[in-house]
């Protein structure tokens, strides 16, 4: 035979033997399972791997040997095999062995193998960013044995160990090279030993997965890595039809394993309480660090943890559902415990506020969170259950600091101490406490639900309209047995002062119910009123018979009168400047309609009956000059009594004028301003019109039947004086 001939029977013969590495080999260990995902290093983002895929992962087997599609013609050189090193053949979708490709490449001559190896790192192949993970394919022609894949997982080469294993467990399970049974079952052994070793690591790892995330992350991206390939290989297993019966050791369920892992994990991450120095209750202290250790796990595992896994883990949703369910665990039974009122408060606070809002609801969590099946703590029967409870407690406790702290303040009256006065207002305290427990009620039901809140609104003021029907009624108890006091109405005014805040809070209470707001505002104006009477008192005392010089003087000498009658009443208004600004305007107006009042009475006493006209002008002329004076005085001083301005001027009109028709309409317009007053009042009136028939005064007080049921009276004038 020529030598060109002799040399192209060679090269024949040689590509007709490496057929089988184009049907079965993977392409060197740049082969990875499919659908797996590494980094590049280039960018650190995630490049998927080669989508073509052989049946089974392989290596480069050492010798020539083959077994082709035809058992009889099986090649007949074996050089360079020996029975512990011999290849495990793969096995065909048709049952039949797939052979070896030659062996390793010299240096000088790469060969088409170590072409298509070069092509796929030069253009754009997967590139290691893992230095651990080395290429222990390249430059070996056989299987590595279990001893040497346990090496891999000693040195945490796992994915490596997960791929060769691989390897070798397919490689036992189709074995045609004439092994015993004894030699097989020793291998397998072998394996599931190297197995067993690898999934204790893995695993291992994957249970600290929160604690090296951050720190060894590459050694985490191994063991996920491992982890996928042995979950892709049971899905090749499932996949075949029918199932390879021999392989007793598929499918492994790796991933059920993980998921039991990540379970263990957590609980025993939240179980894991560190000692502090905290002033917390047990139950506090629980809940605390569940809730820390659960936010902060769920954002390595977002940050750090979930990139390294396929998207059908749902990684974010199976840890964030491990916490969760320990979490209601640990929730549930505490709650089927007789609580507390604070263990109470603080279920509430975690269940309905604190978990869903700071952990399910935390910006870095929520997206990831979405789809995982994260309820309520607690069923929402229990919730209203609860938080019945709550508000039960709630009551209870703001009403006993309530009372305790009325108790104090009443103390404190019967000291002979003056009342704090910052700024120029006398002032105590009381209110400051009472609404200090008001506000902090409602705001800790309404930082459990704003839902909680508006209830506690309600009932915490039906608690704030029973404390002041108890303040009212301790204040009538002081003026009755202090006033001999050395601070007697300073304490008062300070009291007074206390209303304001009061009202306040009443009114701007939206969600109170009318007859609740109605009882306190009630209670606030008998407080009020009470001590505006007491406070009071002495100078009305004082002004009496000051106003009794009109009528001693029968109204004919009057001039003065009313000049010493508001100096005294100035020389009274120094204390009530004391008074809030609401209240010293109160106190102004009741100053005002008593210095009118004692007027009107002056008026109605019949002392006088003037039977000129004459004499009832200038009488009407002096009533009106005190009126002037009057209006002016309380006016400056702060009085908004506008409405008894004309009061005594109307009264001057009907004094003065003598044609019966226009003093009708004098009186209809009296009684439309002041609808309280009465025929009484009129006819005492008129009776100062001495030169009035008793015909002419009927028919004049007929005009307030009609007037008076037009209007009824804001404030009532002329119904407080008796008329004789």
């Amino acid at each position: 035979m020529p030598r060109e001939q002799n040399h192209s029977h060679a090269k024949s013969e040689k590509m007709i033997k490496m057929m089988p590495f184009f049907h079965s080999s993977p392409l060197g260990p740049w082969k990875t399972s499919k659908g797996y995902t590494t980094e590049d290093e280039s960018t650190g983002k995630p490049s998927t791997s080669l989508e073509s895929e052989p049946d089974s992962v392989s290596l480069e087997p050492a010798g020539e040997e083959t077994c082709s599609k035809d058992p009889m013609k099986v090649t007949s050189d074996r050089r360079h095999s020996a029975p512990q090193h011999s290849p495990a053949p793969l096995r065909e979708a048709n049952g039949t062995c797939a052979g070896t490709p030659e062996q390793r490449e010299s240096p000088q001559k790469k060969g088409v193998k170590g072409k298509l190896k070069e092509f796929f790192n030069i253009s754009g192949g997967i590139k290691r960013t893992d230095p651990k993970e080395k290429d222990t394919k390249k430059k070996e022609d056989k299987p590595l044995t279990a001893e040497q894949i346990v090496e891999l997982i000693d040195d945490d080469r796992l994915f490596d160990a997960a791929q060769h294993l691989i390897v070798l467990e397919r490689g036992l399970h189709t074995d045609c090279s004439g092994k015993s049974e004894e030699e097989l079952t020793r291998d397998r052994d072998e394996v599931e030993s190297a197995y067993e070793r690898l999934k204790q690591k893995v695993f291992s790892i994957i249970r600290d997965s929160i604690t090296i995330a951050k720190e060894r992350p590459e050694l985490l991206q191994r063991a996920v890595k491992a982890l996928i390939e042995q979950e892709n290989e049971d899905e090749k297993y499932r996949s075949e039809k029918p199932f390879d019966k021999t392989l007793s050791s598929r499918p492994r369920k790796w991933k059920e394993l993980w998921m039991d892992t990540v379970k263990k994990s957590t609980d025993e991450r939240m179980k894991a309480i560190k000692g502090t120095t905290e002033n917390l209750s047990t139950t506090a202290l629980n809940f605390l660090h569940m809730g820390k250790t659960m936010k902060k796990d769920l954002t390595i595992v977002v940050q750090h943890i979930k990139q390294l896994y396929p998207p059908q883990f749902n990684v974010c949703s199976a840890y964030a559902e491990c916490y969760h369910n320990y979490f209601v665990s640990q929730v549930e039974m505490i709650a089927e415990f007789e609580l507390e009122d604070k263990d109470v408060y603080l279920i509430l606070s975690w269940v309905q506020n604190l978990y869903p809002n700071d952990i399910i609801k935390n910006p870095i969590l929520k997206n990831d969170l979405e789809g995982a099946k994260l309820g309520s703590l607690l069923p929402a029967k229990q919730i209203r259950q609860l938080e019945a409870k709550y508000l039960c407690n709630e009551m209870a406790t703001v009403k006993s600091w309530l009372a305790k702290t009325l108790e104090l303040e009443i103390r404190k009256w019967t000291e002979e101490k003056e009342p704090e006065k910052p700024e120029k207002y006398f002032h105590n305290e009381l209110d400051f406490h009472v609404l200090q427990t008001i506000h902090g009620g409602q705001k800790r039901a309404e930082e459990i639900t704003p839902d909680l809140g508006k209830q506690a609104s309600v009932i915490l003021l039906v608690e704030l309209s029973t404390f002041l029907k108890s303040y009212k009624k301790a204040l009538e108890d002081f003026k009755e047995k202090n006033r001999q006091h050395r601070y007697f109405k300073e304490t008062i005014i300070a009291n007074v002062n206390n209303c304001a805040s009061f009202r306040t809070h009443a009114e701007k209470t939206v969600s109170t119910p009318d007859d609740t707001k109605a009882s306190i505002l009630t209670t606030l104006n008998e407080i009020e009123n009470s001590a505006y009477n007491v406070l009071l008192q002495d100078l009305f005392l004082e002004l009496k018979p000051l106003f009794k010089k009109f009528t001693q003087n029968k109204w004919a000498c009057t001039e003065g009168i009313m000049e010493e009658i508001l100096e005294t009443t100035s020389s009274s208004l120094l204390q009530f400047h004391t008074l809030r600004d609401p209240f010293y305007k109160d106190v102004m107006e009741k100053i005002h309609v008593h210095l009118v009042r004692e007027y009107i009475v002056r008026l109605m006493k019949k002392r006088v009956t003037l039977k000129t006209p004459e004499l009832q002008q200038n009488l009407a002329k002096c009533i009106t000059n005190d009126a002037s004076l009057l209006q002016t005085f309380c006016t400056k001083n702060g009085s908004a009594a506008t409405w008894l301005d004309s009061a005594l001027p109307k009264l001057a009109e009907i004094i003065r004028l003598q044609d019966s028709s226009a003093t009708k309409i004098e009186v209809a317009m009296l009684a439309k301003t002041y609808p309280d007053i009465s025929k009484k009042h009129l006819a005492a009136i008129l009776y100062i019109k001495g030169n009035l028939t008793n015909s002419e005064v009927k028919s004049i007080q007929s005009y307030l039947d009609q007037s008076a049921a037009l209007t009824t009276s804001r404030t009532p004038l002329f119904s407080a004086i008796k008329v004789s």
